[in-house]
């Protein structure tokens, strides 16, 4: 495990990130780039997915940037013993793929992560990926992640680890199986707005009610519940 040197930004504590991958040469490369940023501090490193989960439980990480393919332990179920874990219950996941068509993307999602990234991103993406992520917010484009869950989740799977039955959409209100569905369509706050003719205020809202009713970690999690449910049915997202 390794440290870089913390500083401390005036907007408060930096992120503190445990970088797990099998491969030192992308760890130091990611470690060297989060460096640069005041806001951010790598805390650990991790080369399986199981010292990913103790150093996120020992470092008190905020965030794990984690890689899909690991030995030992791989990045799914790391990140689902985490999400799994009530005192990590504030950390995020935020996974790496090679490819943004990578179908584990989804069982990662599935699993808690709260986005994505593919590796070969520009840098400046990179760190803010990790700030959209350590803010609380999911880390979903809507063209490739929509289109990945709409090609893998070929019918609901209400058994799947973690997915919603579809009688919780009972929970629900007409209103809010609306707001869901434009989620699940890639949506932030501001277009569901505009398209329910609503205040961002008042959007924000509805989908912070509908994570707690489906007890859900985040937007990640509501868009797989948009489609695990049959609310939004492959084939609807936007191409």
């Amino acid at each position: 495990m390794t440290e870089t040197a913390r500083r401390t930004p005036c907007g408060g504590s930096p992120v503190r990130i445990v970088l797990a991958d099998d491969q030192t040469l992308v760890r130091a490369a990611f470690a060297m780039l989060i460096a640069s940023a005041e806001d951010m501090s790598v805390v650990g490193e991790a080369a399986t997915g199981r010292e990913a989960v103790a150093l996120a439980r020992s470092t008190r990480a905020d965030l794990v940037v984690m890689d899909i393919r690991m030995p030992d332990l791989d990045g799914i179920e790391a990140t689902r013993q985490i999400a799994a874990e009530e005192d990590l219950a504030g950390v995020r996941v935020l996974v790496l793929t090679t490819y943004d068509t990578d179908e584990h993307v989804v069982e990662a999602l599935r699993a808690g992560a709260s986005g994505f990234l593919v590796k070969d991103t520009r840098p400046a993406e990179l760190l803010d990926a990790i700030r959209t992520v350590a803010a609380g917010e999911a880390l979903l484009s809507p063209g490739p992640t929509a289109r990945l869950i709409a090609r893998v989740l070929r019918a609901p799977a209400p058994d799947a680890p973690g997915a919603p039955y579809p009688e919780a959409l009972a929970a629900l209100s007409a209103r809010e199986r609306q707001v869901l569905a434009l989620v699940g369509r890639g949506l932030n706050n501001t277009e569901i707005a505009d398209a329910l003719a609503l205040s961002p205020l008042t959007a924000k809202t509805h989908v912070s009610r509908i994570m707690g009713k489906l007890s859900v970690r985040d937007r990640a999690q509501l868009v797989i519940a948009a489609y695990e449910s049959g609310l939004i049915t492959p084939g609807t997202a936007p191409a």
